[in-house]
């Protein structure tokens, strides 16, 4: 197994937990402060870290459409990620939002790498939406005494997904036009963080109360946001955005399984239908994505 490889399952393993950790923060903390707070603050970190390489990024004629377009993902997703799974629950959301991400990014790489989806791609892309379909129609218990709102939360978990997929192709258009995984992701992370951190100066109240809180904003600060990103970007520069993306589905058997084992999250019928069909959808994505030939490099 490669070290980009093992890069991505960590970055995986890391964003796995976000959700539980953001439940244990309290049901009064808006889900909007939860992931302003995380991508914002990580993303002043990880704008000092890139330094003058970030700014080389953002200044970049060449690619300043993709930087503008993945620092707009990147303010989305954070912000519909939490807000969706506080109303569809952890398993659900981060199913749909990762699940969805592969499609995107392969979308994007058909047009504009003009690299055609194969057959298998199609299939699994309407598995994939056949289950979301039945998800948003489920039952779910989110534990803790919360009250659901399903319909919302895969709306907004859609989102997310897409937002995640442009930003995670728009990391890899900018490393294939030289510049370093630490300078895009400082580029990509510091351009969104004053957005981010306005809206967290919004809705932050009761975020930092306690020393519990800050110690958990702190893990998803450091943990799921700046060493995954620092492992999931320094990946993108020798795997294609669309592997990238599908080896990181191991983030929501991650959630899922801490959702129903710590957080006490029940799933209805039609919950485990639709998870099933889009954990299905992701095998066939992965095997399709190791299958098809190279993109074309529009910078090459």
């Amino acid at each position: 197994m490669s070290r980009s490889v093992l890069l991505v399952i960590a970055a995986a393993l890391l964003w796995g937990t976000t959700g539980t950790a953001a439940f244990w923060l309290g049901a009064d903390v808006s889900p909007l402060a939860i992931g302003a707070a995380t991508m914002g603050i990580g993303g002043v970190i990880l704008g000092l870290v890139g330094g003058q390489s970030s700014l080389a990024v953002l200044r970049d004629g060449g690619t300043r459409v993709w930087a503008a377009v993945g620092i707009l993902g990147v303010v989305v997703y954070p912000l519909t990620f939490y807000w969706g799974m506080s109303q569809a629950g952890i398993a659900l959301g981060n199913l749909i939002a990762l699940g969805l991400g592969p499609l995107v990014v392969a979308l994007l790489e058909w047009g504009v790498d003009r690299s055609a989806p194969s057959c298998l791609w199609w299939i699994a892309s309407g598995v994939a939406l056949a289950g979301i379909a039945l998800m948003s129609v489920a039952k779910v218990d989110l534990g803790g005494g919360r009250e659901s709102n399903v319909a919302l939360g895969v709306a907004l978990a859609v989102i997310a997904g897409a937002a995640y997929g442009l930003y995670t192709y728009a990391f890899g258009r900018l490393i294939e036009r030289g510049h370093s995984p630490r300078a895009v992701i400082g580029a990509m992370f510091g351009g969104a963080s004053p957005v981010l951190l306005a809206v967290l100066a919004v809705t932050g109240a009761g975020l930092f109360a306690s020393a519990s809180q800050v110690a958990l904003v702190g893990y998803l600060v450091l943990g799921p946001m700046v060493l995954a990103y620092v492992a999931f970007s320094a990946a993108l520069k020798t795997l294609r955005s669309s592997t990238v993306a599908s080896i990181a589905l191991l983030e929501p058997v991650v959630a899922g399984l801490l959702a129903v084992v710590v957080v006490g999250e029940r799933l209805g019928p039609l919950a485990w239908a639709g998870g099933l069909a889009v954990l299905v959808a992701m095998a066939m994505l992965s095997r399709d994505n190791g299958a098809r030939g190279l993109s074309k490099n529009a910078y090459s």
